[in-house]
């Protein structure tokens, strides 16, 4: 294990010969004026936005029941969470604040890989993301339907669909505070009638319903499916880290603050809605948490969940909607975009990349819900094996570089970490359907035809991409671990 201390003293050293690398490294002393002016999100809203583009709460995880039953589904949401979220929610850690820049993941893979490869992980990453925005509106109609029959499908739901698409639009184009407090009062507004719910059915409880189990009738596919999709996205936050207050403290700590707030916002409303009611595998679907309210409490309180799961939805689609549109910008200023998607509004926020984010979702909003969640999956997971390489790339290749925040691991326990992750991404890949794999092959194919033809068109000069020279500071990070690999 190597001495942190001394390739802290190392690094700080490295970085004083190049001042604008300096901030990129996980120090905040004397950052740039871009820097200082980007960074705006304290602890507090990093928890909720991190919240909401993992969980958002328990609204989407009856799938699992249906799925699996009672007894799997509680004990996926205990287990995948150290299978999957705390080894990404660690790397996340480790690699936000070592490149605590707008771009997130796509520094980490291009830093490691080079620009083709960083361009290819923008653009699963990026599709993958609007395509689970796409899914929130579909979410929010499905619990509201039950109460206004009119939202079930036809003109009125694609209406109600265009108007919050809009709605949601408009608040991420205001600036990613007003997002980063919204998140933050919808977040508590979501839970809390779920806390009340738990207390009315404390005298309801039935703990032998938590037990059941059938594995002879498990959707094995669709309960994977439901877990990872509920339980991943902890790199997403990535993307808006030059954002971020002093990021090198408050990216962690939100995150563990986070972690704990996922795993008990799904498993005690599940424990609750198991206990409370008689078994019906088939009735536990999108919604089935309102229907369970109204049994429990009545009618008012299934017109709160239904209320709380509107919120939870408008806070997910904020938070994604931020994180894939800073995602587009951060790209533009590495030169892997046109520029024009690195314009910000007078908001600061990226204006291009929320237009292209919300075109996205509406595109691709006529997909059901399975599918949605099948096909964002199947791009994600192809995403994180590139993260997952260049994690333990830039372990290999540079240990010694500054890593504000570092997985107390070293080079073999950086692999033996990836592992169970990357067997359970092979596992879902190979239980997707024909049709996700055709529509996710399809991404890909488009995803390595365009860098070159981008490439061509620079070129060509006709169209107009940032440059190092431009943008110097952004590349401060790449430049120490440069450095670094040549005086060892």
């Amino acid at each position: 294990m190597e001495n942190l201390q001394n390739t802290g003293n190392r690094q700080s050293s490295i970085a004083m010969e190049e001042p604008n690398s300096e901030s990129y490294l996980g120090t905040s002393e004397d950052p740039s004026p871009r820097v200082v002016n980007a960074r705006k999100i304290s602890v507090l809203p990093l928890v909720f936005l991190i919240f909401y583009e993992v969980s958002g709460g328990p609204f989407g995880i009856e799938d699992t029941v249906n799925a699996a039953g009672p007894l799997l589904a509680l004990i996926g949401f205990l287990v995948f969470p150290f299978i999957w979220s705390v080894p990404e929610a660690l790397i996340t850690a480790e690699m936000g604040t070592m490149f605590p820049e707008d771009g997130g993941y796509v520094v980490w893979v291009s830093s490691a890989l080079g620009d083709f490869w960083g361009f290819q992980q923008g653009c699963l990453k990026w599709l993958s993301g609007v395509i689970d925005n796409a899914l929130y509106p579909v979410l929010f109609l499905d619990y509201l339907k039950s109460s206004i029959p009119a939202l079930a499908g036809g003109y009125p739901r694609v209406l109600a669909t265009l108007g919050l698409t809009a709605l949601l639009t408009l608040m991420n184009y205001r600036g990613l505070t007003i997002v980063g407090w919204a998140a933050v009062l919808l977040g508590a507004l979501s839970l809390l009638p779920f806390v009340v719910m738990g207390l009315i059915a404390i005298p309801k409880l039935r703990p032998s319903r938590w037990l059941v189990v059938d594995l002879h009738s498990v959707d094995w596919n669709l309960y994977l499916n439901t877990l990872f999709w509920n339980l991943n996205y902890w790199d997403s936050i990535s993307t808006l880290a030059g954002e971020v207050e002093n990021p090198k403290r408050t990216l962690p700590n939100a995150l563990f603050y986070a972690l704990i707030l996922v795993v008990c916002g799904y498993f005690f409303p599940l424990l609750i809605g198991i206990g409370a009611v008689p078994l019906d595998r088939d009735l536990w679907t999108d919604g089935y948490f309102s229907d369970i309210a109204k049994m429990v409490g009545g009618v008012w309180l299934r017109i709160w969940i239904q209320g709380a799961a509107a919120m939870s939805n408008m806070g997910m689609f904020l938070a994604e909607m931020s994180s894939d549109s800073f995602q587009l910008l951060g790209m533009a200023e590495r030169g892997m975009l046109p520029e024009f998607f690195a314009k910000r509004s007078r908001y600061g926020t990226p204006l291009v990349g929320i237009l292209f984010s919300a075109s996205g979702v509406i595109l691709l909003s006529w997909l059901s819900f399975e599918e949605i969640v099948a096909a964002e999956n199947f791009l994600y997971c192809f995403g994180m094996v590139l993260e997952f390489i260049a994690f333990v790339r830039l372990r290999r290749k540079y240990p010694a570089a500054s890593r504000p925040y570092k997985i107390p691991v070293g080079t073999i326990g950086s692999i033996l970490m990836c592992i169970p992750p990357t067997i359970l991404i092979c596992v879902v890949l190979a239980l997707s359907s024909l049709k996700v794999f055709l529509i996710s092959l399809i991404a890909v194919v488009v995803g390595l035809a365009m860098q070159p033809c981008l490439k061509h068109l620079e070129r060509k000069r006709w169209l107009k991409f940032s440059k190092s020279a431009d943008l110097p500071e952004l590349h401060g990070a790449a430049h120490v671990l440069n450095t670094e690999s040549l005086i060892q």
